[in-house]
């Protein structure tokens, strides 16, 4: 099990740095065909995806929150969920979070904020019906090691860095079916247009992949900290059992919950769900079960 942590740890490294590297090739083939090859555009570009991208990290969970509809409670309102969250916290020696409840009858949690001080977790009404305290701890578990491993720095990080390279591909394709210089080969500018319309899916792939390792990460995360692979694996099951759209349901929000709020009918939804299949991570689960 914590070789599947250094192993997802590294992978994610690996993941954004290829991120990074993406925006910086978009920026370099667009400053090569139509601006003789000029660093300074290239190297601007890139700083500026990058400052963006931290802005988007400082204010993406006021604006997750929100846009989820999750309410902070006490621990009278939800004395079992609350002491839960709480025991947690004290094992993994890290301060306590704030505790939200989203009304939704679709079983899911979720976690969010950039660093442990400023943390927050939820958990629908539907996923506080049908989990005992053994798989309620599991699921929290999961999602304070998000926390605790920096996740959601990595996932607001990474939806920046898809929004702008949305953003370098529209102002690059505008550009260049306006002014196309007369210097630049027909073959280059058809190969420039191509390679700027892919660049968004391309990008969203990438994000696709984060969000699948931190999942697989936080799962063997959650595991070790509660020394219990199967109450996950029993939580994650009950998630599939009873699984249906949530109500409230955001393209932005989506990577931060525990499991897809959407629907996930057909190859390609799979595909390009933000989140790995649950019996692929009930497997993974299970076949660690004997390590502890």
């Amino acid at each position: 099990m914590y070789s599947a942590v250094d192993a997802n740890k590294r992978n994610t490294v690996i993941i954004m740095a290829v991120f990074v590297g993406f925006i910086a090739g978009l920026a370099w083939l667009v400053s090569t065909l139509f601006f003789k090859s000029n660093i300074k555009i290239t190297l601007g570009v890139t700083v500026a995806a990058l400052l963006y991208a931290l802005v988007q990290y400082f204010i993406a969970s006021r604006v997750a929150l929100s846009l989820m509809g999750a309410r902070e409670i006490t621990k009278d309102q939800a004395p079992e969920y609350y002491r839960v969250v709480e025991n947690l916290a004290i094992t993994a020696g890290m301060p306590m979070p704030k505790v939200t409840i989203i009304d939704d009858p679709a079983p899911n949690a979720f976690a969010t904020g950039r660093d442990p001080k400023h943390a927050v977790v939820g958990i629908t009404t539907g996923l506080l019906e049908v989990l005992d305290k053994r798989e309620m701890t599991a699921v929290m578990a999961h999602e304070m090691s998000h926390v605790r491993n920096y996740d959601i720095r990595v996932t607001m990080i990474s939806v920046g860095l898809v929004s702008v390279v949305g953003v370098i591909s529209d102002l690059a394709l505008n550009f260049m079916l306006r002014d196309r210089d007369n210097d630049t080969p027909i073959w280059a500018y058809i190969i420039g247009v191509v390679l700027v319309m892919l660049a968004p899916l391309a990008a969203a792939l990438i994000q696709l992949a984060i969000g699948r390792q931190r999942e697989y990460l936080a799962d063997a995360s959650g595991a070790l900290l509660t020394r219990d692979s199967e109450g996950m694996a029993s939580a994650l099951e009950k998630i599939q059992q009873f699984s249906r759209p949530m109500e409230q349901q955001s393209t932005v929000t989506s990577s931060m919950f525990l499991a897809n709020p959407f629907k996930e009918d057909g190859l390609f939804a799979r595909m390009f769900s933000t989140h790995p299949p649950l019996g692929d991570r009930i497997k993974r689960l299970r076949s660690n079960a004997d390590k502890f």
